[in-house]
């Protein structure tokens, strides 16, 4: 009995020894995942077709990770929620971008990373959370897929009814407009004809005009000596006069001098004398003009006799 009992003891040691070094090697191997990776969020607005758990995680196109779920937002079921595993070293930075693209010929569906620029900082969890949220970009199919639908609402607008009318009523005034210049074709043909006659003689006109233009440009360069000639001399004679003028005026300074502080003050004396004169010669006529005789005799002009 007591040799079974020892058996049975150190059995439930060895046992208890195996459990413990398992669970010492899983938390171990747990410890090494942690710190070799790291794990973090993209909530993406749009749909993610294609997209599964085990999908590549691409930087510049160098694969760095894997999704490891992909779930809903409960608030708001349009956005998408991924949870990436990257590799620790990943420089995964502040301005790093994240969007949905297809790869290969079977267009499986991939997450591409962008940007991180050297000089951003490390994108870091916000406090309280465990892991930190990378932004994400609109993807490519999304962006066609806005321009298309963009292309369907111009094109239903273009298309609308009214459109339409205006369109059919320009083309019955076309048709019109065709119909009645193809009934006036002989006038036009005949508008045309003297068109072309009227063209033909505006060349020749121009051609002659262009024969006088080139004869006045000659002659206008032959005579061009001669009027240069007579322009110097002409200058050089107001030169002369100009500097005879200002001779005169400097040996005569002084007498201008003179007429100008004596002579003008007495123009002033001078011209009232003679309004003064003007105003009794006025007087004088008007004397002579009513009463001739009386002036002439030195008698006043004898008063009518009225019975």
């Amino acid at each position: 009995m007591e040799t079974r009992a020892n058996h049975v003891l150190i059995g439930a040691f060895t046992l208890g020894v195996f459990i413990l070094a398992v669970l010492f090697a899983l938390w171990a191997a747990k410890y090494t995942t942690e710190k070799s990776f790291q794990e973090y969020d993209i909530v993406f607005q749009e749909a993610v077709t294609g997209l599964s758990v085990g999908s590549q995680v691409l930087y510049s196109g160098i694969s760095v990770g894997g999704v490891r779920n992909l779930s809903l937002v409960r608030d708001d079921p349009r956005k998408v929620v991924a949870r990436i595993r990257l590799s620790a070293d990943t420089p995964i930075k502040t301005d790093t971008r994240a969007k949905l693209t297809l790869t290969g010929l079977t267009g499986t569906a991939v997450i591409q990373l962008t940007g991180g620029s050297p000089g951003s900082p490390a994108l870091e969890a916000p406090e309280g959370m465990r892991v930190a949220t990378i932004p994400s970009e609109p993807s490519a199919l999304q962006n066609i897929a806005a321009t298309a639908s963009e292309i369907v609402d111009r094109v239903n607008l273009l298309l609308s009814d009214d459109n339409v009318a205006r369109v059919t009523r320009t083309l019955e005034q076309l048709d019109q407009v065709t119909g009645a210049i193809a009934g006036e074709r002989e006038e036009i043909a005949g508008l045309i004809r003297s068109a072309r006659a009227a063209s033909e003689k505006l060349e020749a006109t121009l051609a002659s005009a262009d024969k006088t233009i080139v004869g006045i440009d000659q002659g206008v360069v032959q005579k061009l000596p001669d009027i240069v000639a007579k322009l110097d001399r002409t200058l050089a004679q107001l030169e002369s006069t100009s500097q005879n003028a200002n001779d005169m005026l400097s040996e005569n300074r002084q007498a201008i001098a003179d007429f100008s502080n004596d002579g003008l003050g007495q123009v002033g004396p001078t011209m009232r004398q003679l309004r003064s004169l003007i105003r009794e010669l006025d007087d004088l006529a008007d004397k002579v003009e009513t009463n001739p005789a009386g002036f002439i005799l030195g008698r006043e002009q004898p008063e009518e006799f009225e019975p």
